[in-house]
């Protein structure tokens, strides 16, 4: 029996997780020999919906999607919950659901709704002690000891390191299980977090290609002292490009025979498929 994420974490194992948004994404990504994944909310609103993350998926819509990854997939699934849709009731049943649908830890953010994508500006943020109720709410909620949750603070661009830092620690005190502090965009950013924080939770590093980030290599985050690192929408970016390519090149030529090579055969992908 593989460990859970939770004794995986408290052993101090690093863990690198690839953003994912359906069953066949998240099964390639564990045939590449990922040993955990992250769902994200962007790729969600990308993939389902054609429409950037301005928080249109519905909590359902996640819980479905979830739901359908883990029965494809063994390995443990990380899920961007947003904002929980709601207020603390709300995320009360947004944990119950994503817990029934496999999810091995949830993400809560405190962003006002309707959030924005975190590279984004013009982000606001409700009060702490608003957010401490939905923590609180989601960690009562869970059923299961090795379902975990995490915090996360959009405060470090809206009101400044010093308050994300603070809401952080806030966030600790509740008792989540990980931290995720959003726009930390400096080296001293990340040094000032680490050793705050480094040792109390696992802290999570979200890589977004072409972003704000100093480190972009899962090596370095991991040497800078964070345990969970992601690359959450790269994937759904990526695909995005290719199926441009893909439909771009069937549309001017009338045929696929130029891409063929760059292709599963039907035969490749059922083997794929069909283990």
């Amino acid at each position: 029996m593989k460990p859970s994420l939770k004794d995986r974490l408290g052993t101090g194992d690093f863990v690198l997780a690839p953003g994912v948004y359906d069953a066949m994404s998240a099964y390639v990504a564990e045939l590449a020999g990922f040993s955990a994944l992250y769902v994200s909310g962007a790729s969600l609103s990308y993939t389902q919906l054609g429409r950037p993350d301005y928080a249109l998926t519905t909590a359902t819509e996640l819980a479905m999607s979830v739901s359908r990854i883990t029965d494809r997939v063994t390995v443990p699934v990380i899920v961007d919950a947003d904002t929980g849709f709601g207020n603390d009731t709300n995320v009360r049943r947004t944990i119950i659901d994503l817990e029934k649908a496999g999810a091995a830890m949830i993400q809560i953010e405190d962003q006002t709704f309707p959030k924005k994508c975190g590279q984004l500006s013009g982000k606001s943020v409700i009060p702490l002690p608003e957010m401490c109720d939905k923590l609180n709410a989601a960690l009562d909620a869970r059923r299961s000891e090795n379902t975990l949750i995490m915090g996360r603070t959009d405060a470090a661009s809206v009101l400044g390191l010093d308050a994300a830092l603070e809401r952080a620690q806030a966030y600790i005190e509740c008792g989540v299980d990980a931290v995720f502090i959003e726009a930390l965009r400096t080296d001293d950013a990340i040094k000032r977090a680490v050793t705050r924080f480094g040792g109390k939770v696992p802290l999570l590093a979200n890589v977004v290609e072409g972003g704000h980030n100093t480190l972009t290599r899962a090596d370095q985050l991991k040497d800078a002292g964070f345990q969970i690192v992601i690359f959450a929408a790269g994937s759904s970016r990526f695909v995005a490009k290719q199926l441009a390519h893909f439909y771009g090149t069937l549309y001017r030529t009338g045929s696929t025979d130029a891409l063929f090579k760059e292709m599963h055969s039907f035969d490749e992908l059922f083997g794929l498929l069909d283990r």
